[in-house]
């Protein structure tokens, strides 16, 4: 009788190993902080057990253990005291995201820090941008883009993420950049950020939730696919160096579309909602934590992403030394 014998590559642990397809390293990791004005201060998030806001005194320990454990990135989130209409402390000299960078850059010379690069942390109306009778106007939401971008560049970014989902952000920033003498900070550009449902948390972790309306007239539709080629494309012909899809769960397919079409590193983002449904299930005993993210994980790279952001970066980092 003649068929094929799969399971013989499965066998043992060894032998699965060796023809394991897929591989997650500490290095794929990006590790994010939400950092907050004062001193002293570690609020944890109530809808994301282990996730804190944090003062640059706490932030800076956070950052620490994260090396200890290998991660090689972060990016930073700033929770300001001041919101207004025109997001005045996202660029600021001496705005939260600023200090932070400047800090983190001084005490972990080597770390690659990234810059989320938005106004709705900023904003009293908690939209990305600049409102003018109920619209958000989108030209001049990429001035004070541009602004910000350069700010945090000085501040010693090395590397700027915009998540405005602005048209044209990514030209003005490579443009502000360029002009300012940044020549060789590259862009993350969030290219292809849908309106989703599974955002929920991180506006509570960055207070940063709409006060009127939605988001939906400018992220992304969640049953479009032939649209995130258009925006990818057109991030990519105005200078984006990384392609970031949000969230990652529910969209793998075009993870692994924008990985077939574009040869730019591509970011995943394991949101807040993804992780907080995990957490809550693991604290129940529903579930085994460590194996289902793991597995997540796992089918991000294997759908085509190089790097991951998540909130587990530092559980991650610990699972792999461990297995080791």
């Amino acid at each position: 009788m003649q068929f094929a014998r799969h399971r013989r590559l499965r066998q043992t642990a060894n032998l699965r190993a060796i023809v394991r397809e897929t591989h997650l390293h500490i290095e794929d990791l990006i590790y994010p902080i939400f950092v907050v004005e004062g001193e002293k201060i570690k609020n944890e998030v109530p809808s994301m057990p282990g996730v804190y806001q944090q003062s640059l005194d706490y932030a800076l320990e956070d950052v620490r253990e994260a090396v200890q454990l290998g991660v090689r990135s972060i990016i930073v989130f700033g929770v300001p005291n001041e919101k207004n209409e025109v997001a005045s402390q996202a660029y600021c000299e001496h705005g939260i995201v600023q200090l932070a960078i400047r800090a983190i850059k001084n005490a972990f010379p080597e770390l690659v820090v990234i810059a989320d690069t938005c106004l709705c942390h900023y904003t009293s109306h908690g939209h990305c941008g600049i409102v003018e009778n109920g619209t958000i106007v989108n030209d001049d939401t990429l001035e004070l883009l541009a602004k910000t971008a350069v700010s945090q560049a000085k501040a010693g970014a090395d590397i700027i993420a915009p998540s405005n989902m602005m048209d044209g952000f990514v030209a003005a920033i490579r443009q502000a950049l360029d002009e300012e003498g940044f020549t060789y900070v590259p862009i993350m550009s969030y290219a292809v950020k849908y309106a989703s449902a599974f955002y929920g948390p991180f506006r509570d972790a960055a207070h940063s939730a709409p006060q009127f309306g939605d988001r939906k007239t400018y992220q992304m539709d969640p049953a479009n696919r032939l649209e995130a080629f258009r925006e990818a494309q057109a991030d990519v012909d105005q200078g984006a160096d990384f392609l970031m899809v949000k969230p990652a769960l529910s969209y793998l397919d075009i993870i692994r579309d924008l990985k077939n079409h574009f040869h730019l590193p591509i970011v995943a983002y394991n949101v807040s909602g993804e992780y907080a449904m995990v957490k809550a299930a693991a604290q129940n005993g529903w579930i085994d934590e460590k194996a289902v993210v793991l597995e997540m994980l796992t089918s991000m790279k294997r759908a085509g992403t190089d790097l991951i952001l998540t909130y587990f970066a530092k559980d991650v980092a610990r699972w792999l030394k461990e297995d080791k």
